[in-house]
């Protein structure tokens, strides 16, 4: 057995948590694979399997070849794939920012799975900014700049936001009419995953955009928490508009200063660039775009 093979069979063991069941799909002998995979521990120097009378599960060094090994055979059947003209298939790993996923993205999946039925999507949402290369993502969906990295980018959408408040915290503070304004209001803050640090708050004016520097006493780094905090009147807060048209058309949010509105936010799609061949990660990356072109509404009449 070559070494490709003997990833392929290793990747099986490991999701199958068996030897008898990997042998049994590959239609090999159990004592082929045993062998073979015992020679691979002996050829890498670690052991990468843990074996009971119950299970076989993966060692820390076994799910870091694990990984290593799924990145190599889909970068082959990709390679080929791009060379004969097949059909994108196999696993893509996307990670989202979820709110984005679920207004722009997941109401278009059951066209994408007809179009491409050989692929099969997992969408993770973390807290946290996942590095792509080392965690086996193949594509993140990012709001906001995203931080100088080695990763290709692909911009798809550039989306308006709005200054808003809920009318309990109008009541409270009053309504801003200028920038000047600002002073003594209070701010829902919202914290870059990947840097924790506050984002600030910029409007455009006619003299260009204009930092205004407010107390945030509550912050988060979820845009769920961030929509709530402001709808219970903790501060106001620069939103994505097509986050809060409901509640603005509802009542429930009131938009402010109108005539300096925040600056637009992009809206990217980031993968390693060892991914830029892949067709099921070229595929995703073109429908994805066509998605945000097509959902992305432009602003309510009157807005600035």
């Amino acid at each position: 057995m070559d070494r490709l093979d003997a990833m392929r069979l290793f990747i099986r063991v490991v999701e199958r948590r068996s030897f008898t069941e990997a042998a049994h799909d590959l239609n090999i002998p159990r004592s082929t694979a045993t062998t073979v995979i015992k020679a691979m521990e002996d050829r890498l120097g670690v052991r990468l399997l843990q074996r009971t009378t119950r299970t076989v599960r993966p060692t820390l060094d076994g799910e870091a070849w694990y990984r290593r090994c799924l990145a190599i055979i889909e970068d082959i059947e990709d390679a080929e794939g791009a060379f004969a003209g097949a059909e994108p298939k196999g696993m893509l790993r996307v990670e989202v920012q979820g709110t984005l996923a679920r207004h722009f993205l997941m109401p278009g999946l059951p066209d994408f799975f007809a179009r491409f039925p050989g692929i099969e999507l997992t969408m993770s949402e973390r807290d946290r900014w996942v590095d792509l290369v080392q965690e086996g993502v193949d594509c993140a969906l990012r709001y906001g700049a995203p931080p100088d990295s080695d990763l290709a980018m692909r911009q798809v959408a550039l989306l308006d936001r709005v200054t808003c408040a809920s009318p309990d915290y109008i009541e409270r503070f009053g309504t801003p009419e200028r920038l000047e304004d600002l002073v003594g209001h209070r701010l829902v803050g919202i914290r870059r995953l990947s840097t924790g640090a506050l984002t600030p708050v910029v409007f455009q004016t006619k003299n260009g955009p204009q930092a205004v520097e407010m107390v945030a006493p509550f912050s988060v780094t979820g845009p769920e928490s961030y929509l709530l905090g402001v709808q219970l009147g903790l501060g106001l807060a620069q939103l994505p508009r097509f986050h809060v048209e409901k509640d603005l058309a509802s009542g429930a949010l009131v938009e402010l200063l109108k005539d300096t509105p925040p600056l637009p936010e992009p809206v990217s799609l980031l993968y390693p660039r060892s991914r830029q061949l892949s067709p099921r990660v070229r595929v995703f990356v073109d429908w994805a775009a066509h998605q945000f072109a097509a959902r992305k509404r432009p602003p309510i009449t009157g807005a600035a």
